[in-house]
């Protein structure tokens, strides 16, 4: 969509006046084409006419801005008119004067004949002939708006922006207005932009919905086409066969909005009056390259600094452990493979009931690769493609590949590797569970044909002759979160001071890593036996050297195979936890939850790690809400993901289920939709 109108990554943040901040909106980011009509839609207090005012030039962004035509906008204009919902007319001006007051004002450079045709010609346009001569008193509440309307227009606006134009306003002088304001932005081509509470005014007058959060840090949550075609008369837009879909995905949107609404207000949250609530922390991992984080806030005394005076470091043997420990509170917090919070959440588990788990913070991205054994090798397989044939010459060997958990993004991008080329991963090969430490065993063992797991096990089966990478995930889907920061929702809501200190000691670990000159110390301090207990030599590739991939090609430099903090690598976006969600029920692992922007704002949070990010002078901005797509092109729409999964050739048969999470984990309970 070519941009006509562009909000460009707005943050409003207003002074309160016990020194601390009011963060009102937070990462807007926004296109509208020249002659689209956009509705603004969602709970009081949400921004929308906040956002608004922002767009008008009547407000200032504090971070971000406005492009109109490839213009900074940051003060009113004559191309920006607005329209308030309490009219804003001159009680001692005539209808006539009240729109001849701005036309002469914005159109002086114009002949006073044709000034005089313009205001006679929006006087008619909105159907107001009659009453030219009377003074706002002697009009009704719809004549009122209709001439503010007739004002805006008459300085031939590149925007129209309008705030509430018709809630005040009878039910039959609004549906006459919204038509006559139909008609008119057709005919004139002028682009709107329009706040309003009520859902069936945006369907009707609406090329896109644009569904914001409620505050603070309110956010798109979600953006509706609206594909009714125009012209449109209203009985025809009730009757449109999308019409009741749309309406209710934008109540659901509004209801999730609320209940969240709810919780917030009766949630508890400690507070810490002597530093931090908790000082000494057991903090579980596993023992991988992408554990370099933990391993350098203990080492470099990060956690120290942050007030975080002993934390242990569980090593533990795999990443159910890790769910387990952390569901039973046995660790604090730990680091988990990145669909795991979600999948918690949603009832994935021992227990079989959701335990809201929240992460603010990706630890790394990237690091994993697809190792097959040699025999494969052997008999020429080099590619995915060749792997098909082998499947297909061979229907009735099995062959088996191992992955670590199946939440893990070595499973989901296994099986979104292989379904891309029409392999069924649930019936024309194995997938197992595997510990990443006993991925090698297995292999030389001859119990599995390849894996997909972390460093430094797949270059360990490389130097041993045991096998082959046949892809890295920076061929699937560069730039994707592996390993996150997880902890208990009621955890942070009891710790919340130490929740923040350990994310911000583990941005700036997460910063160290990341500095290349640092990485020889870090790969020291991995290799000791109460980390990753293997030799250095296997953890080098990606990490420092190039990358050996065991097919006698030479060896690659990988700059970006271990991720820890460049590029907001650290900001747990909303838009990559989606395609989890979407992955997760593809493969029926969990249900897709039809309360999706509901699960994400209580997951991946985003808020969270903002707070950590600003006290250490970093940018605190989510990445764009944008689609995007993986290396087989397929495009994944943020707000279209049930289109999405229906797009997929290889797929289970999806679950939706509405997920409703009570405080207490014990009473959670599946709303089948």
């Amino acid at each position: 969509m070519s941009a006509f109108l562009e909000v460009d990554h707005v943050d409003k943040v207003f002074p309160l006046r016990d020194g601390g901040s009011y963060i009102a909106l937070k990462n807007i980011a926004l296109t509208i084409k020249q002659g689209e009509f956009v509705s603004l839609i969602g709970h009081s207090g949400c921004g929308k006419s906040t956002l608004l005012n922002i767009m008008a030039g009547l407000d200032q962004a504090t971070v971000g801005g406005v492009i109109l035509d490839g213009r900074q906008t940051s003060s009113p204009g004559p191309d920006r008119m607005m329209v308030f919902q309490n009219y804003s007319l001159l009680p001692w001006l005539t209808v006539r004067q009240n729109i001849a007051l701005s036309v002469n004002k914005v159109l002086s450079h114009l002949p006073k004949g044709e000034r005089r045709g313009i205001i006679e010609h929006n006087i008619q346009l909105v159907g107001l002939r009659h009453a030219a001569d009377k003074t706002p008193k002697e009009l009704s509440g719809g004549m009122k708006q209709r001439v503010a309307i007739a004002r805006a227009l008459a300085i031939r606006p590149q925007v129209l922006l309008l705030d509430e134009p018709f809630g005040a306003l009878d039910a039959l002088t609004r549906g006459n207005l919204q038509q006559q304001l139909m008609q008119i932005c057709q005919e004139s081509q002028v682009t709107c932009v329009m706040v309003t509470h009520d859902v069936d005014e945006a369907l009707l007058l609406s090329d896109r919905v644009v569904m914001l959060t409620n505050g603070p840090e309110s956010h798109i949550g979600q953006i509706l086409p609206v594909p009714i075609p125009r012209p449109r008369q209203r009985l025809e837009v009730v009757n449109h066969p999308s019409y009741y879909g749309l309406r209710n995905e934008i109540v659901y949107f509004l209801n999730q909005q609320k209940r969240d609404k709810k919780r917030k207000l009766k949630q508890v949250v400690a507070i810490a009056r002597h530093g931090l609530e908790k000082v000494n922390l057991e903090i579980g991992f596993v023992p991988l390259t992408d554990c370099a984080p933990l391993v350098v806030a203990k080492e470099k005394g990060l956690f120290a600094k942050h007030g975080l005076e002993e934390v242990t470091l569980c090593r533990e043997p795999s990443w159910k452990a890790i769910a387990e420990g952390v569901a039973s509170r046995r660790l604090d917090a730990a680091q988990m493979v990145a669909g795991m919070p979600l999948s918690m959440t949603l009832g994935f588990g021992e227990q079989n009931q959701p335990l809201p788990i929240v992460t603010a913070l990706i630890l790394s991205r990237n690091g994993n690769a697809i190792t097959f054994s040699k025999k494969l090798w052997d008999q020429g397989v080099r590619t995915l493609s060749d792997f098909k044939a082998a499947l297909s010459q061979n229907p009735d060997q099995r062959h088996t590949l191992g992955m670590v958990h199946p939440t893990s993004m070595h499973n989901l991008l296994l099986r979104y590797w292989l379904a891309s080329a029409g392999i069924d991963p649930d019936q024309d090969v194995d997938l197992t569970v595997i510990p990443p430490p006993q991925m090698v065993a297995n292999l030389s063992a001859g119990n599995i044909d390849g894996y997909c797991v972390g460093e430094p096990w797949n270059s360990r089966a490389v130097q041993e002759g045991l096998g082959y990478v046949i892809a890295t995930d920076l061929e699937i889907w560069p730039s994707h979160p592996e390993k996150v920061l997880g902890v208990r929702e009621d955890w942070t809501a009891a710790h919340p001071e130490t929740h923040n200190a350990l994310v911000k000691a583990l941005i700036e670990a997460c910063d160290y890593c990341d500095n290349p000159r640092n990485r020889e110390e870090i790969l020291k301090l991995l290799a000791k036996p109460e980390y990753l207990g293997a030799s250095a030599a296997y953890a080098r590739p990606g990490f420092i050297d190039p990358y050996e991939r065991g097919t006698g090609e030479d060896p690659e430099d990988l700059w970006q195979f271990n991720r820890f903090h460049v590029d907001q690598s650290n900001c747990p976006g909303r838009v990559e936890g989606l395609w989890i969600l979407t992955q997760l029920a593809r493969w029926g692992i969990t249900p897709f939850p039809r309360n999706w922007i509901e699960i994400l704002e209580r997951v991946r949070r985003v808020d969270l790690y903002g707070r950590a990010a600003r006290e250490l002078g970093l940018p605190d901005a989510e990445p764009n809400r944008s689609s995007f797509k993986l290396f087989d092109g397929k495009v994944f729409n943020p707000d279209d993901p049930m289109g999405y999964l229906n797009s997929l050739d290889i797929c289970r048969d999806v679950c939706v289920e509405e997920i409703l999470i009570d405080e207490a984990p014990e009473k959670a309970i599946k709303a089948v939709a």
